[in-house]
């Protein structure tokens, strides 16, 4: 074997080595609020949006959350709900700014930087997270009544194929 071809042998296993272990891969994490346990990985680039949605409990009616990731962490970036409600904005303020939309939906933009996001699972909210195409109800991550916690992590491909 020659000199040359050892070498590159141990350059390609360095390179493995890196792409296996290195924390490289963004991910949503959605974990368990008090054990920690990891329920769900989402690939994600920096920028991407996805949407939490639920029913309201005063007013019944819908409501869509919408985030992006940035980097290392997640923005909140606004709300979308066709009725008023306890706890849903009324009007523009210093955090936020209400507008109508063409179809009609009221549109509470915020576009606030938070390391995580806690959500608690509801009885009847019919909490669901989309992202692209998919649709995942948090009622099949977690009983209700618990609460998930959302954050941007940079993991590794043998944790992420190790956890998903």
């Amino acid at each position: 074997m020659s000199r040359r071809f050892g070498w590159s042998i141990i350059i390609a296993g360095i390179i493995g080595a890196c792409l296996l272990f290195l924390p490289y891969i963004r991910v949503l994490e959605i974990s368990d609020f008090k054990t920690r346990q990891k329920l769900m990985l989402a690939c994600m680039q920096s920028g991407e949006e996805f949407t939490i949605s639920f029913i309201h409990s005063v007013n019944r009616r819908p409501v869509y959350d919408t985030l992006r990731v940035e980097g290392d962490h997640l923005v909140i970036v606004r709300s979308r709900y066709d009725s008023f409600g306890a706890g849903m904005p009324e009007s523009s303020t210093g955090e936020g700014t209400l507008s109508i939309a063409k179809d009609g939906w009221l549109v509470w933009t915020v576009n606030r930087s938070v390391p995580e996001v806690t959500v608690r699972v509801g009885w009847t909210a019919e909490h669901m997270l989309h992202i692209r195409d998919r649709k995942i109800r948090l009622a099949e991550l977690a009983e209700p009544g618990s609460a998930l916690t959302m954050r941007v992590q940079k993991i590794s491909m043998i944790d992420y194929l190790m956890d998903s």
